[in-house]
């Protein structure tokens, strides 16, 4: 009987499927065998992952919704569908949050932090609220009455503040209501004594008689705004791109409101009073009965006296032959090299761009930023570079989502230094990770290559799981050569040699491998590790391989709409989430047949990636890259410890962990580098010898 692989029954909801993603972050603060800091930590990054799913992801259902679009995605659910089942799935999970964080908070009292109201701590710590409150709280907030001459006020995107009902205590018969704002050049919470914080709302609370003289306070809460975010540029029409994308960020403030937190003190009359004024819709007001913003508790996470509270950090480690004293270019002219962040250092990354922007022979730098992040030195090398007369060429993409002010910033200082400067390719977001270093050695150019799977950002490299490959090989380097000059005139091909570039060759390419696969039968053998898996067409390609006995490892951190374990479609493909100590970010594929088994690429499978954004994937040819490689995504096949399995419902299993081997590959990563590197110091060549043989070999 033939299968439609089309049917919507094979495909889980992108948006679904993401929040299911964002749970597993939250297990993992709900994991007691975490340190608590650590647990905080998790608990923080789910409250900002919501936020931009809410900004984003949310605010574009309700312009479909609103645009009469019936259906969008491979699962057929209209826009309203998803809304509806995405509103009650947080509504539900709100409970499991709020559980959790009290559970996170009464633990850490026995360690010494506290988290408490104004009304909860000493009356010597109160004393110094009051003296905090009138030196730097005071000054700085803006009370707002709201009657017929005083107007509600526009609040921007992640607005917070109090809203409160007041009377005059003169003539009791007069209620108003009156809004506080509290900006975010406050913190969130005050530490009055080491390890207790107060809600700063709290204190602002207790202190309403000197904003509103003559009232008293009848009740308050606190609230938080969340707008659409994203930004609509018709660049067709933009004569000046940077002068659209600045107005576009003022106008990110304004967006439509998506979303509205009260706290704990919210009763009908007040939300009753606040949707007046701001209209959003009943589900998508979300009542907390702890705080507001989760994203904050970096605050707290982030004192250095409770350090001890979090899973020890790592520092990376610097490998042979990154640790002998020649060249990088020398290292480059006789092998290639491939680091794993953020076990392996970044700096040669970073080195590779100082080095050349100080060396008199090279004669110019081309790379792509995304996301360089703030005091790059990455790109303050680039700078001198162009400074220096050397031909500097950046692709700055300005359409980073929530980078675009940071990448406007260092896109103006680099042409100010004499840098050729692309802002963007219309239509497209150029998301690939490339480095082209052009030098003279003689009478000849050497040119000196990086292609990464991550952002030129020497701070997310300490915390993100990623490759850097860094190569002369001239197939490479003539085509990242070519690459460069699409990027920067005019063409209609845009098809490289060795490389592939979407939009126009990498989702063909991994089509062509996928159907190599399935034509070996049940000798095929596919891995791929991806943070989302989303396209349809690579789907249904992965159907096929799984019907002709393909046996498939997917090792897809978020959002994934492919259903493995479906009798006759998908049986043969096991999907895993690893969610731990780093984030996975990495993009590694294996194809066990083809001609080059292993790529590196800056490609996730959704079809913006592959059809909509400039990606490059690398072929490894290099055998000893290429076996490293596979080793790593073996281990991870094998973590019975991180690693959440996706069942064919849609929900995810925690893997079984296997109490005499567990497999926990981002602390195995570690110890075999540390290790590594202390043999390397001792220069104890066989025990170099032996780690280097055994690499990984133990999973």
């Amino acid at each position: 009987m033939d299968i439609n692989l089309k049917d919507p029954i094979y495909y889980n909801n992108r948006e679904l499927a993401w929040l299911q993603f964002n749970t597993r972050v939250l297990k993992q603060a709900m994991d007691e065998s975490l340190p608590l800091l650590e647990r905080l930590k998790f608990l923080a990054i789910y409250g900002t992952n919501l936020d931009e799913f809410y900004m984003i992801r949310v605010a574009g259902l309700k312009r479909l919704f609103s645009a009469g679009v019936i259906v969008s995605g491979a699962d057929r659910l209209t826009p309203l569908q998803q809304l509806r089942e995405i509103r009650d799935y947080l509504h539900q999970e709100l409970q499991v949050v709020e559980h959790t964080m009290m559970s996170i908070f009464s633990a850490l009292e026995h360690k010494g932090i506290f988290l408490k109201r104004f009304k909860e701590v000493t009356p010597a710590q109160q004393k110094k609220l009051h003296e905090y409150f009138y030196q730097q709280i005071y000054h700085v907030i803006v009370p707002i009455a709201i009657d017929a001459t005083h107007p509600f006020p526009h609040l921007n995107n992640l607005s917070f503040g109090l809203l409160m009902k007041l009377v005059d205590t003169e003539d009791r018969s007069n209620e108003r209501y009156g809004i506080v704002r509290i900006p975010r050049v406050l913190p969130r919470f005050l530490e009055v004594d080491s390890g207790t914080f107060v809600l700063i709302e709290s204190i602002v609370s207790e202190h309403i008689g000197d904003l509103f003289p003559g009232y008293e306070l009848i009740s308050d809460s606190s609230f938080r705004v969340t707008r659409n975010a994203d930004i609509a540029i018709e660049e067709d029409e933009a004569d000046d791109f940077m002068e659209m994308l600045e107005e576009g960020l003022k106008l990110r403030k304004k967006g439509e409101m998506v979303r509205l937190e009260l706290g704990r003190g919210a009763n009908d009359d007040l939300i009753s009073f606040f949707n007046r004024h701001v209209n959003v819709f009943k589900d998508d007001i979300y009542r907390f009965y702890t705080f507001l913003n989760l994203g904050s508790l970096w605050q707290i996470i982030g004192s250095k006296d409770f350090a001890h509270l979090l899973l020890p950090s790592f520092k990376p480690c610097t490998l042979p032959p990154l640790t002998d004293n020649e060249s990088l270019y020398a290292i480059l002219d006789k092998q290639d090299l491939l680091l794993f962040h953020p076990y392996e250092s970044f700096d040669p990354v970073v080195r590779l761009i100082q080095t050349a922007a100080k060396d008199p022979d090279v004669v110019s730098i081309r790379m792509t930023l995304y996301r360089a992040g703030t005091n790059s030195p990455i790109v303050q090398s680039l700078i001198a570079a162009a400074e220096s007369g050397k031909q500097v060429t950046a692709m700055v993409e300005l359409k980073a989502r929530f980078d675009e002010e940071n990448n406007l910033h260092w896109a103006k200082a680099l042409e100010n230094a004499g840098a050729h400067v692309i802002y963007g390719i219309t239509g497209l977001k150029v998301h690939a990770k490339a480095a082209l270093v052009t030098r003279r050695v003689g009478d000849t150019l050497r040119q000196y290559s990086h292609i990464g799977t991550g952002n030129y950002n020497p701070s997310t490299a300490k915390i993100y799981t990623d490759m850097s490959y860094m190569t002369s090989n001239d197939k490479i380097t003539n085509d990242l050569t070519r690459f460069f000059h699409f990027l920067t005139g005019f063409s209609k091909r845009g098809t490289l040699n060795t490389l592939y570039m979407s939009p126009t060759q990498i989702k063909p390419k991994l089509l062509e491998l996928i159907a190599s696969e399935a034509a070996h039968g049940s000798e095929g053998e596919i891995i791929v590790k991806v943070n989302a898996l989303v396209d349809e067409e690579v789907i249904r390609a992965l159907y096929q391989a799984s019907q002709a006995g393909v046996k498939i490892d997917l090792i897809v951190r978020g959002v994934c709409c492919l259903r493995p374990g479906i009798a006759g479609v998908s049986e043969n493909i096991r999907v895993i989430s690893i969610i731990g100590k780093y984030l996975e970010h990495a993009r590694i594929l294996y194809f066990k047949n083809a001609p080059v088994q292993l790529y590196l690429s800056s490609a996730d499978w959704m079809t913006r990636n592959l059809s909509r954004r400039i990606e490059l994937l690398v072929g490894i040819e290099n055998p000893d890259v290429a076996e490293r490689l596979l080793r790593i995504l073996r281990l991870q096949c094998s973590d019975n410890v991180l690693a959440h399995e996706l069942q064919s419902d849609g929900n995810y299993h925690r893997v079984k962990t296997d109490a005499e081997h567990p497999i926990n590959n981002h602390m195995m990563i570690e110890e075999y580098i540390s290790k590594l590197e202390k043999a390397v110091k001792k220069e104890n060549n066989s025990k170099i010898q032996q780690l280097t043989n055994r690499l990984f070999k133990d999973s």
